[in-house]
Order: C-alpha cells, then structure tokens, then sequence
C-alpha cells in the first residue's frame, strides 16, 4: 500500500498550513471594513441651475435636453429628475451593479457636452456638472456656533474654504456635501425705480457681464522683430496692462454704470438696485442644539475601509478645531462606526465563544488532549487561510462574510475529526504505531473527505452566482463558506494526518492497568449513560411494536 506523502513529509504538510496562515494573516489588514456590502448601484449626477426660472422653465428648457442626450448611455438602467422653482436642475442616473463608477461619469460628460448648444446661454455659462454620486455617507458633523457670534453665511463660508478641501484630501473620503449656502453678491432690483429710468433686467444683466470680467489687456511696447537680422530690438519702454478684473466689493457693484445719458448724467446700479453680501441661497436654514449651525455629510469611496477612513477624519476635525476662531466648534452628529464597531463587535465575540465551545466539546468527547488539538489547529488554518481568497476576491469583512466564518467553524473542524476518529479506530483494532495506523486510516477516509466537501462546496457555490442586488449578499455569503470549507480539507488531507502520526499515541501503550484520568472517567460515565439510554429507547420501541401487532391480531375484523 502506498504511504501517504505528508505522513511521510510532515515538514512539508507544515509547511503548506504555515504558508496558509501567513498568507492569510497578511491579507487581513488591508481588507476594508464596512457593516454590510454595498449594494446600491452606481450613479452619476447631472445638475445645472437656470437662474431665475420656474420648475416648468427648468423641466422644458434644461433637463428635457440634457434627459434626450444622456438616455440610452452605456450599461444605464434608469434615470430620474428633478427641477426646482429656484432654477436648479438635478439629473440622476443609475447603472447595472458592477458597472465601473469612472467610466459611467465619462460617459455621462460625453452625453452632456452634446447637449450644450441646446442649453440656454445662462445655463452653459454658470456650467453644467457632472459627477460621481456617492450613495453611503460616514459621518455628518455640523460646525456651531455656540455663542452666536457668527451666523450660517459666515459658518458657511468658512467651512467651504478651510474644512471641506481638506476633508476632500484624505484617503478614503470619496465626497463631502455641505448643507447650506455660502457667500454670494444678492442684487435686489426696484421694479418701480427700473421703470420710471427704463431699465429692464435684461439691462443689468449685460451690465454685469460688460464690466465684470477678467480678459487679457496686452501690452505697451511690445519689441518688434528687425526684418533684416531677425534679432529683436531692444525696447525699454514695454509694459504689461492691467486693471482692475472683476470685481471684489459691494461699493464696485454698486457703481456698475447701467447707462451713460444724453445729458452726461450717469445711471449706475445703486441708483436702481440694492446691493448686499449674503448667502446664495436661502431655501435651507439649519441649528444645531438650538444655535446656528452648518452641517455637512462626508461619502465613503468605494473599496475603502469605513472605519479607518471615519478615524481619519476625526482626527482631522480634532486637529482644526485647535484653529477654529473662538465660539466655533465641531458637533458629531452621526457616525457610521458606532453601528460599525457594535455590530462587528457581537460577530467577533460570537466567533470566538463558537470556537471555545467547539474546542472543548470535541475534548470532551475524544478525552484527549493531543488528539483536541489537531481539530483545532484545522480550525485556526482555515478561518485565516479564508482571509487570502477575502482579499483576492474583492470581498470586505462585513457582517456576512464574519457571520459566514462562524456557521463555518461547525463544519472546517468535521474533517479533522474524522481524521482523528478514523486514526483512534485503528488503535482500537489493535494497531500499535500511529505511523501505521495514521497511514492506513487516510486510506479508507481520504475519498470519504474529498467527497463530502465537493458536495458542501456545490451547494454553495451556484448560490454565489446569483446575479442582481442579492446576488452581491450570497456571493460574499457563499463563497466564503466554501474557501473555509476547502481549505479545511486540504488541511484535513495533510496537516492532520502528519499531526496524528507524531502526535497520537494508543490508549494502551503504557499497559493495561493504567490509571483512568479524571477526563476519561467522566467520559467513560458519560457513554455508559448513553448506552443505557439508548437501550431503553430500544425496549420501549420493541415492546410498542409487539404490542401493536398483538392488537392488530386480535382486533382484526373478520370479513365473509
């Protein structure tokens, strides 16, 4: 009969599991970490504002071109949108799941940029945009003012400029939205002012955009080239032109020149309007704990560990709130990692009691001590190795894969113990080398192993190819079930049966008249108890069978 290799090779049985865990163990870091996967389809968001117009304006003028171009885009499923008396426009597209995130955002621009000539002027000047739409936020944080010396514009303001570009920057954080407006030049018109002077909006408008602008003035003296030589001659005399560009303060709109008269009189912006600082928008007003406050979401990217990415921004806020001016500070409102770090917290502790529990009922019953352990290096080689396909396979640890890894415990330690239970067989049939009895126990196991983890593993593994949003939870779901269980037999077929041929003994081997241990008396209690029970159970199923035949004699009609 041929020896198996890895009894014969143990350091190369060891090797194999070690090279296992390694593996495992540097596959774990990196995996990100996340409460569930993420299911929600990838979205682009398509927004514009028509400032000045009504909903219907919007839908008609705005998103009903931009609708047309965009609709049929690549691996697109749907679209909806919204338009707003404010004269904002909003576009959202949803794709297949699995589609890339980049290339849709390309696509969508590529759609967009058609429908441009379409567009009103004040659309395409103010700018249409397009990006990548993050559906799971990690935190929502607010900066408060808890004195009330600053209102929304200011708080606003100064988010926009000093936190959120910096929020933006650190690895993980895929969008930061910022629930309110910042500063913006409000222009409120007097329409009987306007029309006493004769002024329409339209007059202001080109107003604005005459005198408000940055453009290229050239220069004096530019030096000429000398024909002759094609040597420049030297001008000293050159000067580049500057004024003033757009404009800054509310004093220099308010000196806009609308209109020169006849009489050299002038009509500027002031005389028909009102000109202030305020905020963009005044459709949102926010507080937070009674005082006025601003808040703002930070997205996830995708792929990235939630958890690490919510410790980086909070120490990002730590660290500029040490800036911020007096009666100023951060507020948390809401932090994915307190559900994180709870939920992944049970799932962890459920796994460790499993494996305790599992540990000791397999010591309990095999009253051994040596032959415990190689179940339970089966275990530790299994659940680690699982890390390595984690990673390979672009799975996050979640509460599916965790929970997948503890139903998984039951099952990766069955192998070894069959292993274990086939070698002590044999020491019960007389056998007195564990070399011997380790290699002739694999030969009656070794199809028994391979078979039923083929057909665990294809139980699971059409599941994990559903398609779809639920797809994505039996994926991760089944698959890990099934590396567990894999890679458990390959243990099963090489590190157990190495271990049992160095590590077994038989019960006998020190003589007959050995001392029962403490472990094997209550072992020895425990089977004899359920040997009694068992043959209890037999007499009342053999006298109930006897008794139902003698009825069924004696109450047996007699037919004619």
């Amino acid at each position: 009969m041929k020896e198996n290799i890895f009894i014969k090779r143990p350091v190369m049985a060891m090797s194999i599991s070690i090279m296992i865990v390694m593996v495992g163990i540097i596959s774990y870091f990196p995996l990100p970490l996340e409460q569930y996967p993420n299911i929600a389809p990838p979205t682009v968001s398509v927004s514009a504002t028509y400032t000045g117009a009504s909903a219907d304006a919007v839908m008609n003028a705005v998103i009903q071109p931009l609708e047309e171009a965009i609709n049929g885009v690549e691996n697109m499923l749907y679209m909806n949108s919204t338009a707003t008396n404010s004269g904002s426009a909003s576009i959202t597209i949803y794709f297949k799941q699995g589609t890339n995130a980049d290339m849709a955002a390309v696509n969508v621009q590529n759609r967009v940029a058609r429908a441009q000539g379409l567009l009103p002027q004040e659309v395409t000047r103010i700018g249409v945009t397009t990006t990548k739409r993050q559906t799971s936020f990690l935190q929502i944080d607010a900066l408060a003012s808890t004195d009330g010396t600053y209102d929304q514009d200011f708080i606003s303001n100064y988010l926009d400029i000093n936190v959120i570009p910096r929020i933006k920057r650190l690895e993980g954080v895929g969008d930061v939205t910022l629930l309110g407006g910042t500063y913006s030049l409000r222009i409120w018109m007097k329409p009987d002012v306007m029309a006493q002077y004769k002024v329409m909006p339209d007059d202001i408008t080109a107003a604005l955009a005459e005198q408000n602008l940055e453009a290229p003035a050239g220069q004096l003296g530019e030096k000429p080239i000398n024909g002759n030589h094609g040597l420049a001659v030297q001008n000293v005399f050159q000067y580049t032109l500057k004024y003033k560009g757009r404009l800054k303060e509310v004093t220099e709109f308010e000196d806009i020149v609308i209109r020169a008269n006849d009489d050299g009189s002038v009509l500027r912006l002031k005389d028909i309007a009102t000109v202030e600082l305020g905020a963009a928008s005044y459709a949102f007003h926010g507080e937070t704990n009674g005082k006025e406050g601003v808040q703002f979401l930070c997205f996830q990217l995708a792929g990235a560990n939630a958890k690490e990415t919510n410790d980086r921004i909070t120490a990002l806020l730590d660290e500029i709130s040490e800036e911020l001016p007096e009666g100023l500070e951060f507020v948390s409102m809401m932090s994915s990692n307190d559900f994180l770090l709870a939920s992944i917290a049970n799932v962890e502790e459920t796994l460790i009691v499993a494996i305790i529990l599992v540990v000791l009922v397999v010591y309990f019953f095999l009253q051994d001590f040596r032959a415990t352990i190689i179940p339970s290096i089966a275990i530790i080689v299994s659940l680690v190795g699982t890390f390595a396909c984690m990673a390979l396979a672009g799975f996050t640890l979640n509460l599916l894969t965790l929970f997948a890894l503890v139903l998984s415990i039951g099952v990766v330690v069955d192998d070894a113990i069959i292993v274990v239970e086939a070698v002590q067989s044999k020491f019960d049939a007389g056998y007195k080398s564990a070399h011997k009895a380790s290699v002739d126990a694999m030969h009656n196991v070794t199809t028994a192993l391979v078979t039923s983890t083929l057909v665990f593993m294809a139980v699971f593994i059409p599941v994990s190819l559903m398609g779809g949003t639920s797809g994505i939870f039996y994926t991760q779901f089944g698959l890990t079930m099934a590396v567990a269980v894999g890679i458990s037999a390959i243990n099963a077929l090489t590190l157990s049966p190495a271990l049992c041929a160095m590590m077994l003994k038989p019960k006998n081997e020190r003589g007959e008249d050995v001392k029962l241990t403490l472990g094997q008396r209550l072992s020895a209690a425990v089977e004899s108890g359920f040997n009694a029970i068992t043959n209890r159970y037999m007499g009342g199923v053999s006298f109930f069978l006897r008794h139902m035949k003698l009825k069924k004699t004696i109450y047996h009609p007699i037919v004619f």
